[in-house]
């Protein structure tokens, strides 16, 4: 569902331009609002979510996909976590729908998906592994890595019940904004993936901001 903010862009109290195959790990308070924007367009944004009081309480796509009744997550949609608890909502969203079924890009998958000779490519999960390297503050490790949104990225659901990287429905300036619920600790992967259209084989950087 499109739905528009009212929130400005030049009043956000935080505001940080993420590079393609960069990542963004910072707490947002509850009551705060943060938007992913896509500054060029035909980028995916892999994102993780934590307690920021206790890490091991994360998004649950599981939970999140049985209590909305919808694989897909647009304005509207509640983000739960895996003990069950609202961590963030939807609140705006000019894309209109992202994806919660196709994980994130690995040295492995890169393999099994494309060829042997890009297992050395850069991937999202390189991304977070470094970010929990680089964040001793948060406690956590690569056991907390678990299973994201692809905020953005198009990944139709075939008749057959299977998963298609399909081109980009995002476009130069499309964003979608959240409000959290609780604290949570954001970590996102700005996508470096070339092998499929989720970047349309051109990553590109996206912004972050946070409103209080």
């Amino acid at each position: 569902m499109i739905k528009e903010s009212l929130l400005v862009a030049e009043q956000a109290s935080q505001r940080e331009v993420v590079p393609a195959g960069d990542y963004y790990m910072k707490v947002v308070k509850a009551g705060q609002v943060f938007r992913i924007l896509d500054l060029e367009g035909n980028q995916a944004a892999d994102t993780l979510f934590y307690n920021a009081d206790d890490p091991s309480e994360r998004y649950s796509a599981m939970d999140t996909i049985r209590e909305q009744g919808n694989v897909y997550l647009s304005a509207g949609s509640k983000l739960l976590s895996n003990e069950g608890n609202l961590m963030l909502e939807i609140v705006a969203d000019t894309c209109g729908r992202h994806d919660t079924l196709g994980g994130a890009c690995a040295s492995e998958s890169n393999t099994v998906r494309y060829a042997l000779e890009k297992k050395c490519m850069h991937a999202c999960r390189d991304s977070w592994l470094l970010a929990v390297a680089e964040n001793e503050q948060f406690g956590m490790s690569k056991r907390d890595i678990t299973h994201n949104i692809n905020f953005f990225m198009n990944v139709p659901v075939t008749a057959d019940g299977g998963l298609s990287f399909a081109d980009g429905i995002s476009g130069a300036g499309k964003y979608v904004e959240m409000k959290a619920a609780m604290d949570v600790i954001v970590l996102i992967s700005n996508c470096p993936q070339l092998n499929n259209p989720c970047n349309a084989y051109n990553p590109t950087p996206v912004e972050v901001l946070i409103w209080d």
